[in-house]
């Protein structure tokens, strides 16, 4: 096991990268996994028990897009990995109970996604998020591509400790809650939709979820223009 993690690191830092970023580290972490795992694609999502929650990398635009519709809708396998610390695995999305994921499902269906893996990232007490893994096709992982993908976990977790840990002595911001670059952004356009609405956080985080799924955006876009006051939501309609 130990030397396949050793493999597993090399090849994440043989992706080409442009920076020695956090950011950077992640996303070759997600090309990595793909190719290993016979993925169409991957994501990193950080969620933690104080509300941060987000995609924090992807290892291209449609894996983020498909990653970030679990926030929009707040249901799917890396929120339920996350909740239940065990694997979600779905090797046939189309086979999937309707009523699991009724509006994530048919989303990822739509974007071309056939099956879905997720694993939570934890470690002992500790728990920061999911590594989500999508095919086009249904199909399961071998055993040998889910101890990979355990391994690819592993090591996103303990990266993400590690920058915590780091920045935590240096007394510096950043760690696990800039891994989700647009979180106090998000923050502060639900405090300003909750006063627009006169609802709770809870509320404004709905009607911003519902805006951005009618409109075809993403979330963090909505908050922008919400904090920018390009957008602005008012009691009555959303």
């Amino acid at each position: 096991m130990a030397d396949r993690a050793t493999a597993i690191r090399n090849l994440i830092a043989a992706q080409p990268g442009r920076s020695h970023s956090i950011a950077d580290y992640l996303q070759r972490v997600c090309q990595a996994a793909a190719r290993t795992l016979a993925a169409s694609g991957t994501g990193i999502s950080v969620l933690t028990d104080d509300g941060v929650r987000g995609v924090c990398a992807a290892s291209d635009a449609r894996s983020e897009r498909v990653e970030e519709l679990q926030f929009v809708f707040g249901e799917g396998p890396c929120i339920d990995a996350f909740a239940s610390r065990r694997p979600v695995l779905v090797p046939d999305l189309t086979d999937e109970r309707p009523a699991r994921w009724p509006m994530y499902r048919p989303a990822a269906l739509a974007d071309g996604i056939g099956a879905i893996f997720a694993f939570p990232l934890q470690m002992g007490a500790a728990r920061l998020g999911a590594l989500d893994v999508f095919r086009d096709h249904p199909g399961t992982l071998s055993s040998d591509q889910l101890n990979d993908a355990m391994t690819f976990a592993e090591i996103t977790m303990q990266t993400l400790l590690d920058q915590h840990e780091a920045t935590s002595e240096a007394g510096t911001d950043g760690g696990v809650a800039d891994a989700v670059g647009h979180r106090a952004q998000l923050f502060q356009a639900q405090g300003m939709v909750m006063v627009q609405i006169g609802g709770t956080i809870s509320e404004a985080l709905a009607r911003m979820r519902a805006y951005a799924y009618a409109e075809n955006r993403r979330l963090d876009e909505v908050a922008r223009d919400v904090v920018a006051r390009r957008l602005q939501f008012d009691r009555d309609r959303p």
